[in-house]
């Protein structure tokens, strides 16, 4: 009877033990439900907004796509959606577009100002036209105060982003001896032996958009348009390259021969803006120019590439190398001809080139 007695309760322990192991492996524990449920939150909180930022487009543009009421992510599908691009672009392009009381204006400032990122990307993708018919258009002092506000609110974006500090980057003092070589001269106190270039300088909070201040607000919003350049559409890449070639003023075909390119057509975007109005010289500061030259580098060489891009690209750089070449600024001449003569190697190199390749032949040499 002990022996059944003793049998029975350790039945019941062995039963206990599993039926808490099984409570304690079921029952969730508190940090993945909150996980959980504040990532459905953002779920939710990123479509609502993408849903009110379409409804507020559709009373702006004649025809939305049908297919973004089922898309998963209709922001997505509207930054690749080229009949809606093209509506937009032709709104930006009206000679009355960049108005303080401009409806497209005030949707691209909202837009943004949304904190999506998959909207603030859509937003990005407008940033050539923009930018474009901006600068042409500052000199002829018509209001502009829908263009600035955009402008502006990626200027805020970029600079609390950074915090107001600027970007730099170290690199070799070419003064001091490498570690390969012996030198006579003496050894220079500082061990390091490195530079500290600034690429971008320290951002001011900006409210407004002043004649001094317009290149530096452009061109950081250019900095922004050029981190997330791998999201964007190539039609957005062409606009800005376009565009460099009004801002340029100059023709650079006489400069064709620096990239092999074979492509013979002749455009007037030069000498107009995005609407066909005549536009007189642009001033290209470097703090505008800088952005505009890592962007134009990107488009001619960045891979996979598109034979229109890389085109239009090495148009736009033409003209920039001309315009340099006219207003004898050192620093844009050694841009634009190190960004030709880097197109020109390679337009020219075989695909099929392997320089770590043996070459088959029956001769020897010695």
């Amino acid at each position: 009877m002990s022996n059944d007695h003793s049998n029975s309760s350790i039945l019941e322990d062995d039963q206990d033990t599993i039926n808490s192991t099984t409570t304690s492996t079921i029952t969730p524990t508190p940090t993945t439900t909150t996980s959980a449920s504040a990532s459905a939150s953002s779920h939710n909180s990123s479509l609502s907004k993408c849903q009110s930022a379409i409804q507020s487009l559709s009373t702006i543009l004649p025809s939305l796509p049908p297919s973004l009421s089922s898309s998963s992510n209709a922001a997505h599908s509207l930054l690749h959606d080229h009949h809606t691009a093209s509506h937009i672009s032709s709104l930006l392009r009206q000679p009355d577009s960049g108005a303080g009381d401009n409806n497209l204006c005030r949707w691209l400032y909202d837009t943004f100002q949304s904190s999506d990122p998959d909207l603030q990307l859509l937003v990005l993708r407008f940033l050539p036209i923009i930018a474009g018919i901006y600068i042409s258009r500052a000199a002829l002092r018509v209001p502009l105060a829908g263009f600035e506000a955009v402008l502006l609110a990626l200027y805020a974006h970029e600079t609390a982003t950074r915090s107001g500090h600027s970007i730099t980057v170290s690199v070799p003092d070419l003064s001091h001896p490498s570690l390969y070589h012996e030198s006579k001269a003496p050894t220079k106190n500082n061990s390091t032996g490195l530079n500290l270039a600034v690429i971008s300088p320290s951002l001011e909070p900006y409210g407004t958009v002043r004649s001094t201040r317009r290149a530096r607000i452009v061109g950081v919003a250019l900095e922004l348009y050029y981190s997330k350049i791998h999201e964007m559409p190539v039609q957005s890449k062409i606009e800005f390259c376009e565009f460099c070639k009004v801002w340029a003023g100059q023709d650079g075909e006489m400069y064709k021969e620096m990239t092999g390119s074979s492509c013979s057509s002749r455009s007037e975007s030069k000498e107009e803006d995005g609407n066909g109005e005549k536009v007189g010289s642009i001033p290209l500061p470097w703090e505008l120019m800088q952005p505009v030259f890592r962007i134009l580098g990107h488009c001619l060489l960045c891979p996979n590439q598109n034979k229109e891009l890389v085109n239009k690209g090495s148009e736009a750089c033409r003209s920039l190398y001309a315009r340099s070449m006219h207003d004898i600024n050192p620093k844009a001449i050694l841009a634009t001809g190190s960004l030709l003569r880097l197109t020109k190697q390679a337009l020219d190199t075989n695909d099929d080139f392997d320089p770590t390749e043996i070459p088959k032949s029956r001769i020897i040499s010695i």
